[in-house]
């Protein structure tokens, strides 16, 4: 269901976090922290206020936050327990039409990834199809975890966006 930015604006602290405690995975928190900061003129300015957020929290915050995230792919995948957002946003990337060699491929290079950062492979699935997501994860595996805590949360910026312009209805 989408929102105005009124209805948004006018929604008590319970409604709020029942329509928003998803828009970061699984971190309601997110939610809570901003729903002070209304009004909010539109979708940008909450968006922006989302990201000030996280932007704010120490490192091990933003970590938090990518561990939040399922693996893309993955068994939370295959036996069908991602979030509404997270099962739209990989069959949209195609991750559902995996051959079993690109499967094996990238469970393997997500527990690599895992492995070496400490939390999962976040890129925006809405904005890459499977090719490109295999290519990142080969890829951001061989950065410094400084760099991938910068990316992912960059990437789940952008998942907050889809979410909320999901859940909130804009202008044009």
């Amino acid at each position: 269901m989408s929102h105005s930015i009124q209805q948004v604006n006018e929604m008590k602290y319970e409604e709020f976090l029942q329509v928003f405690g998803n828009v970061v995975e699984h971190c309601a928190l997110c939610a809570a922290a901003i729903w002070a900061h209304r009004p909010f003129y539109n979708v940008q300015e909450l968006h922006a206020e989302l990201c000030h957020f996280i932007d704010n929290l120490p490192s091990i915050g933003r970590e938090g936050i990518l561990r939040l995230h399922p693996d893309l792919a993955g068994r939370i995948a295959q036996l069908g327990l991602l979030t509404s957002e997270s099962k739209k946003e990989q069959l949209s990337a195609g991750l559902d039409t995996l051959t079993e060699d690109e499967r094996e491929t990238i469970m393997d290079l997500n527990e690599r990834y895992k492995e070496k950062f400490g939390f999962p492979f976040v890129i925006c699935a809405r904005d890459n199809k499977k090719h490109a997501i295999l290519t990142g994860l080969k890829i951001r595996i061989e950065n410094t975890s400084e760099v991938e805590v910068t990316t992912g949360v960059e990437e789940v910026k952008k998942i907050m966006m889809y979410r909320l312009l999901d859940l909130v209805k804009t202008d044009n």
